[in-house]
């Protein structure tokens, strides 16, 4: 390839117009093809061509403007070098494209454009030939002393670089097996130039004009490594850095600068193992830091691995290895504090309290893995805070939601390009301290992936037996959780494992009733909201039966979320009666009207919003808040439907249900129709509950007879040419636990006997096939959801009996509670009368 002379190029070839960089005969260059001609021309003779002859393309230097995509092509430059493509590679990012690998073979000039479209093809002369020709005549002494010239200056600048390098070694023996006519060219490709002075070297066709236009190039060239060696001898450096063949800039007075920066580099590198050596990290973690310090002296900058080094390195710095807050440990400070930032959630501040209390008899206390389990929108995030505020101590966030990775909590390995610590460590180095209020936020949440199982990740994080070793793997040493306070929060702890969920301390957080609702909302919501929309108590007042209204009647949930957006909804409203009265002066003659609003009398006095409404005359202060205001502002009311309405007829139960999102009443509905003894389920049913309806008629049909229960027929046997249909409303929603079993054995008690459920009962709990009534869970939960509801009688399993304690004094009065061990007490309590039960005698039959 390097003597010319040895290959014979075809005389029409087609050409390749580059606009970034200049090929020379023996160099390897890689282009960029995205014009229309030259993708063409790639398409048509490199991709679909099979012959050597196919692959040998022209590479043509376009000087002309790179935005005119080649259309002036009578000017296009007449020398060019015949090159190979070894390489095609297409791609579609960041537009279609391809990138060529080509080897320039030879010199050829134009003789003629024999096309233009689709790409150009060119009538060409080889040059190598006519230039060995030409120079035939010439005495070897004439070239001769340029040969050796050049050949001396190439010598010392290989030389001069460092020859560990591969590269380095390979081109030192490239000089002495090389002929010395393809040097100039190889070598101008190799050293730094522009694209004009290798433009210069390409329309040099005689040998002698190339050898006297190189020399002065690798003249320049080491003149600068010249300066570049004094620069860094000045330096107290031992590293020898490698100086790259092409340096990526100009050897000129920008070297000095470029050197100075790393001499910076150097200094930081300095302090940054100061720094090591003075920080109270852990034996194994400065053992560790001291290799990776020493490692990273000897590396260049240029390498990838001396950033990640450096990252690292300063992130072990800046950890919190020994740096702790000191906790605040008054109780009765803490008391107020507590109280004064949440109502209620006794249970809670309770155990807040005892931690309290243990910490100020014990010091080294491993901190507990508190969980709070409850609806949403019931305050246990913002409890995290306010223990966090409680102890004086730094509080952190972690959201789970949504996390598939176990990485983000363990980190990722060093070997990664982009690797990071995880969330804790991450956390730790925000914070600033080794005991902070870690808040996990969402735990029930996590969810699995290909890339591991975060939940599993955290066990190592909440274990107090092993989280003082807990091992990042981007750290990849110990670091010490112990004095961390992590508290998780969940809605249900049905869908955390049970090896996670048993290093947690599970306190259930249940939803508020009406009183408490009140009270949090004139203690936080409304102040809260009126700062938020710049009102202030002299302009809106909401009192408390309003306040019942909208908890009773807009909203029916077991947080305050709900109440807390309608309250803000109010404020929006008052707040533009506000800015709409400090507008006015005069009242006119005639009262403008808002949409949606009555006209106001004169003698009217002033008292609600909708007096107010009077847009003329400003609002008199304070605008009072009433049940006609609210429904101007909030619309009709969602939930007045009385439960009554729903059990005017046979065949309907109200049962009580547990979600994530607090309880709630459910309906039970049923009917018969003539058929063949079928039973239908609808509703959206899980498999727990479509066994407890079979479980239901298979002990109402036991018991029929019993009950004096017949079908349409008159027979005791329900089912007997009769089809039952069991519906629970809400089909959309998925519906499964055992605590419907009462409920649906009341509900067709009710559908064969023709008699009306009390309209003011409600049931839960599960059932055997002999008739008995088993516990259930979230019976507090339950019970507010039936006193929001306006129940007021309760029928639950006697074995639950312990867990009305955990219900507020003031609710149980406004409740019957019902203790059933069977399904014979069940039916006494939700009809009224109590449910006939046909006396039967005993007969022992004596098997003598």
């Amino acid at each position: 390839m390097a003597a010319g002379s040895a290959i014979q190029i075809p005389t029409r070839l087609p050409l390749l117009l580059t606009h970034e960089s200049v090929l020379l005969p023996g160099s390897t260059m890689r282009t960029s093809v995205d014009s229309p001609r030259n993708m063409q021309l790639v398409r048509s003779r490199l991709l679909k061509g099979t012959s050597l002859r196919s692959t040998i393309i022209g590479v043509i230097p376009n000087t002309s403007d790179p935005t005119s995509d080649c259309d002036d092509l009578p000017n296009l430059h007449r020398i060019g070098t015949a090159a190979l493509a070894v390489q095609v590679v297409g791609s579609n990012w960041p537009k279609p494209h391809y990138t060529l690998l080509v080897t320039g073979l030879c010199r050829f000039q134009v003789l003629q454009l024999l096309k233009e479209k689709p790409y150009p093809v060119a009538e060409v002369q080889q040059l190598d030939r006519l230039e060995q020709f030409t120079n035939g005549h010439k005495s070897e002494e004439e070239l001769g002393e340029l040969s050796e010239q050049f050949y001396k200056y190439a010598v010392q600048l290989v030389e001069m670089l460092d020859m560990s390098v591969p590269a380095v070694a390979k081109l030192r023996r490239l000089l002495d097996n090389l002929p010395r006519e393809a040097l100039p060219d190889i070598l101008t490709s190799i050293i730094r130039t522009t694209n004009q002075e290798k433009l210069q070297i390409l329309d040099a066709v005689r040998l002698e004009e190339r050898f006297k236009m190189t020399i002065p190039l690798l003249v320049r060239q080491i003149e600068g490594l010249k300066l570049l060696q004094k620069t860094r001898k000045s330096k107290q450096d031992d590293d020898k850095r490698v100086v790259a063949i092409r340096p990526n800039r100009r050897i000129s007075h920008g070297s000095i600068t470029e050197d100075e920066e790393e001499e910076e580099d150097h200094d930081d590198v300095v302090m940054l193992e100061k720094k090591i050596r003075t920080s109270s990290m852990s034996e194994q973690a400065l053992k560790v830091c001291l290799k990776e310090i020493k490692r990273l002296k000897k590396m260049p900058q240029s390498m990838p691995e001396y950033a990640l080094t450096r990252n690292y390195l300063e992130l072990m710095v800046e950890l919190p290895w020994n740096k702790s807050t000191k906790d605040r440990l008054e109780i009765r400070a803490a008391r107020i504090v507590l109280d004064n930032d949440h109502y209620a959630m006794e249970k809670l501040k309770k155990r807040v309290l005892e931690y309290l209390a243990v910490r100020q008899l014990k010091n080294n206390l491993k901190g507990p893995i508190l969980c709070f389990v409850g609806p949403p929108g019931v305050g246990k995030t913002s409890v995290g805070r306010s223990i966090a505020k409680t102890l004086g101590r730094e509080f952190h966030r972690i959201a789970l939601g949504g996390v598939c990775d176990q990485s983000d909590i363990r980190g990722h390995r060093r070997t990664y390009v982009g690797s990071m610590p995880g969330r804790i460590i991450n956390g730790l180095k925000t914070v600033g301290v080794n005991n902070p209020v870690f808040l996990l936020d969402e735990v029930d949440k996590l969810a699995k992936s290909l890339q591991g199982d975060p939940a599993a990740a955290l066990l190592e994080v909440l274990d107090p037996e092993q989280n003082h070793s807990f091992t990042d793997h981007y750290l990849n040493v110990a670091f010490d959780l112990s004095q961390v306070l992590f508290i998780a929060t969940a809605n249900t702890t049905a869908t955390i494992p049970p090896a996670l969920l048993d290093r947690m301390e599970v306190i259930q957080v249940p939803g508020y009733t009406q009183e408490e609702k009140i009270e949090i909302a004139h203690r936080h919501l409304i102040p809260k909201q009126l700062e938020l929309h710049g009102l202030t108590p002299q302009q809106i007042q909401i009192p408390q039966v309003t306040t019942l209204g909208i908890i009773t009647r807009y909203t029916r949930e077991a947080g305050v979320r709900a109440l807390d957006r309608k309250l803000g909804a109010i404020c929006r409203a008052v707040a533009v009666k506000v800015a709409e009265g400090q507008h006015k002066e005069a009242k006119p003659d005639r009262a403008e009207v808002v949409e949606g609003e009555e006209h106001v009398t004169e003698d009217a006095k002033p008292e609600s919003i909708n007096d107010a409404a009077d847009l003329a005359l400003p609002p008199e202060m304070p605008i009072l808040i009433d049940f006609h205001a609210l429904k101007d502002i909030l619309g009709p009311p969602m939930y007045d439907m009385e439960v009554s309405e729903r059990l005017n007829q046979p065949g309907v139960a109200i049962g009580l249900a547990w979600t994530p999102l607090g309880g709630e009443i459910m309906f039970v509905e049923a009917s018969r129709m003539d058929g063949e003894g079928q039973l239908t389920l609808t509703g959206q049913l899980g498999d727990v509950m479509k066994e407890s309806a079979h479980l239901a008629i298979s002990w109402l049909r036991s018991n029929a007879k019993r009950y004096q229960l017949t079908n349409a027929s008159g027979s005791f046997d329900l089912l007997d040419n009769t089809d039952i249909h069991l519906h629970f409303p809400a089909g959309a929603v998925t519906k499964d636990g055992p605590s419907a079993g009462v409920t649906i054995v009341t509900c067709l008690a009710s559908l064969f006997s023709g008699r009306l459920v009390c309209s003011d009962v409600a049931m839960t709990g599960e059932i055997t096939l002999r008739g008995l009534v088993l516990p259930v869970g979230g019976i507090k939960d339950k019970v507010l959801a039936a006193h929001r509801a306006g129940l007021k009688r309760i029928i639950i399993p006697q074995r639950n009996e312990k867990d009305l304690e955990e219900i507020a004094a003031h609710v149980r009065q406004d409740l019957t509670f019902v203790l059933a061990a069977c399904l014979d007490e069940v039916l006494n309590a939700a009809f009224d009368g109590g449910f006939a039960v046909k006396a039967r005698l005993e007969h022992l039959n004596s098997k003598l």
